[in-house]
């Protein structure tokens, strides 16, 4: 009986292993345009394991083929596609030492804005509408980066629109951030941080929401360290800021306002 049991696993183990290596792209006995097209067709159908599978082989076997740019710019897209992020921003960091001058660096970029955006994100917290702003924006900071450096680099590039909308959204990212650092020292009466973070904010993000509402954190810290003429230039700043917004704008500024005052 013992026996008999021994010979079914075994039969077992060997059924499971050769179904192992049968999944494994055949690459001795295939040409590269064949895997080529092959993963390609998977990646087109969805099947982005597949596909990944297909690409990881053809770039170990065949690091120096005609086809091996493209493997590894489809390997970008399938680590992205699969939400492998971080294997996706490796992936890129290697092909833009190794490819410095390929014509598809702005495409490379673009993909390495998206993939660090994406990691700054939050898909559950997202769904109930968790206030994440306070979290460190190590993504968004490199995200920022990379879709700067795209637009200054790549001017006329196809994807400089879209990364322009998305540095407005990450600016905005990053401003509620600093606005929150600043409400922390806000409340722990440390107004020297306060004023500092807010002129760094000045600098950085003059146009944003949350760094008109950090002004009035500044005009705060300047008055409870007793200086009158500094409270005053930022009194003319907020005042400048209220000239220049419809009436229905200024009124929603003056609640927002308010409502850094309570930590809000």
């Amino acid at each position: 009986m013992k026996l008999r049991l021994h010979s079914l696993l075994a039969i077992c183990l060997s059924g499971m292993l050769i179904g192992c290596t049968s999944s494994k792209p055949d690459v001795e006995n295939v040409s590269e345009l064949e895997l080529h097209s092959k993963a390609r067709q998977e990646l087109d159908s969805g099947n982005i394991k597949s596909s990944i599978t297909i690409l990881e082989a053809m770039d170990k076997n065949y690091p120096f083929g005609p086809y091996s740019q493209q493997v590894q710019l489809d390997l970008i897209y399938a680590y992205y596609k699969s939400g492998d992020l971080p294997l996706a921003v490796a992936q890129i960091d290697r092909f833009l030492k190794l490819n410095p001058t390929h014509p598809n660096i702005d495409w490379v970029i673009y993909m390495r804005g998206l993939s660090n955006m994406a990691q700054d994100n939050n898909t559950i917290q997202g769904w109930f509408n968790v206030d994440r702003s306070d979290r460190d924006p190590e993504f968004a900071t490199a995200a920022f980066k990379d879709f700067t450096y795209l637009v200054s680099s790549f001017p006329t590039s196809q994807y400089v629109a879209d990364a322009q909308k998305r540095l407005v959204f990450l600016k905005n990212r990053l401003s509620r951030y600093q606005l929150k650092i600043a409400q922390f020292y806000t409340k722990r009466g440390a107004y020297v941080a306060v004023i500092n973070r807010v002129t760094q904010m000045l600098s950085y993000f003059p146009d944003t929401d949350s760094t008109k509402q950090a002004l009035l954190l500044m005009r705060d810290a300047y008055n409870e360290l007793g200086l009158v003429d500094e409270t005053q230039k930022v009194d003319q700043l907020i005042q400048a800021n209220l000239e220049n917004m419809p009436k229905e704008e200024q009124r929603s500024f003056l609640s927002r306002f308010t409502s850094v005052f309570n930590g809000g």
